[in-house]
């Protein structure tokens, strides 16, 4: 009997150990979803706008705080709708040299998957309304046209981001919008430095889909997503990469040109010194491994400029 029992005891800490390794697997699988290594997308232009408007005086810490959980839930239901439909479509298969897509995988199922953007993008609506009793009709164009935008770029019968429209959602909607959203919303002013200023972070995004679409180019070609790099090819990709490195890194200098202020955020050049490993794998690599890398590490130059210009516009 006490052997029995030490039987049945063993057995269920079994199931217990399962479980929980279970549970981890798919906390991890949708981590994984969330395609953290693109978050720096949505981070950097909060952090730029909110450092501009306490550089100036008129910041509103609670309202960044909501731009940014929205930025953040904006981009997640992006990433989870993009995994869904390029599913649906067909466009990942067992050919991908990318990450691993969690739906094409069998990792979590697609009415998961599709639950899951949908939630995303109801949490982002709901801080929205906040952020619009705050700023306005102003911030819900903005927030229903991103939110359309995220879900239409590989939705829909003409998606953005199958028909060479994805450079442009991303320079927009992680460029300019984001920033001067997220400095109206605490200071309702706008002026042409917060616009210019968010020119930087939405090229470097553009960076960061370039790498993607590189390495994603015969693929996206087999499937009949027309990337620019499907368009034009692999030449012009990587021309586009380096237009938008360096000129991000120039545009700190256009803006103190015009204000004659700030002069730190001159600082920023340097990330075109700082990107000289990035711009050498891109230049020089095609395999899947290298080019996931240089998606990373795009992804960390956007984090590095945005902390150094929005430190240099609060000294």
């Amino acid at each position: 009997m006490p052997l029995l029992k030490s039987v049945n005891r063993i057995s269920k800490n079994s199931r217990a150990v399962r479980k929980i390794l279970m549970s981890y697997e798919m906390l991890k699988n949708w981590l994984l979803a969330f395609r953290p290594k693109t978050l720096p997308a949505a981070i950097a232009p909060v952090m730029i706008g909110t450092a501009m408007a306490f550089g100036d005086g008129v910041h509103h810490f609670p309202a960044a705080f909501v731009c940014l959980l929205a930025a953040l839930a904006i981009q997640i239901g992006t990433n989870i709708a993009n995994d869904y439909y390029d599913f649906k479509k067909g466009t990942d298969t067992t050919e991908r040299i990318g990450p691993t897509r969690m739906t094409q995988a069998g990792l979590i199922k697609p009415s998961a998957m599709k639950a899951a953007f949908i939630i995303s993008f109801a949490v982002a609506i709901v801080l929205g309304a906040w952020l619009i009793q705050r700023g306005g009709w102003p911030i819900a164009v903005i927030g229903i046209f991103a939110i359309l935008s995220g879900i239409l770029y590989t939705a829909g019968p003409y998606p953005l981001g199958y028909i060479g429209l994805g450079e442009v959602f991303v320079l927009i909607f992680f460029g300019p919008v984001a920033v001067a959203g997220t400095y109206y919303v605490q200071s309702y002013e706008m002026n042409m430095a917060v616009v210019l200023a968010g020119l930087a972070p939405g090229l470097i995004s553009v960076a960061i889909l370039t790498v993607n679409n590189l390495r994603d180019i015969n693929s996206d070609r087999n499937a009949g997503k027309r990337t620019l790099a499907v368009r034009f090819g692999r030449s012009f990709a990587i021309y586009e990469f380096l237009f938008s490195i360096i000129t991000a890194s120039l545009i700190p200098v256009l803006i103190y040109y015009l204000i004659d202020d700030h002069k730190a955020i001159l600082a920023c050049a340097c990330l075109a010194l700082i990107s000289v490993p990035t711009i050498k794998t891109v230049l020089t690599t095609s395999d899947g491994p290298a080019l996931n890398k240089a998606l990373a590490m795009t992804g960390c130059l956007l984090m590095i400029y945005s902390l150094i210009f929005s430190i240099g516009w609060v000294l």
